[in-house]
């Protein structure tokens, strides 16, 4: 199995920051889409539709493990929990 910084590493994974809107304008990844977790039962389809693996992330790591949680119980499986913004900092670099 890929460690989590190999997952982020490759280039078809797509990043997601589930933090608010101003949160993300604050500073994001690059290349992350922003989907803030209150959105992100409605915007299933939009994930199905992404490249997968798909890695979320927030800023401590509670909210994108909350939007792992709600993508898997919608049967989208490979989603990964990076953590808060500083985690998937380092696991970029």
């Amino acid at each position: 199995m890929s460690s989590l910084k190999e997952i982020v590493n490759q280039a078809q994974t797509s990043i997601v920051d589930v933090r608010t809107v101003m949160e993300y304008q604050s500073g994001h990844i690059d290349g992350a889409v922003n989907i803030p977790l209150d959105e992100v039962q409605s915007r299933i389809s939009e994930f199905e539709k992404m490249p997968k693996p798909i890695v979320v992330y927030c800023r401590s790591g509670a909210r994108s493990g909350m939007a792992m949680s709600i993508l898997k119980q919608s049967g989208i499986n490979e989603v990964y929990n990076g953590g808060g913004l500083a985690d998937m900092q380092m696991l970029l670099n």
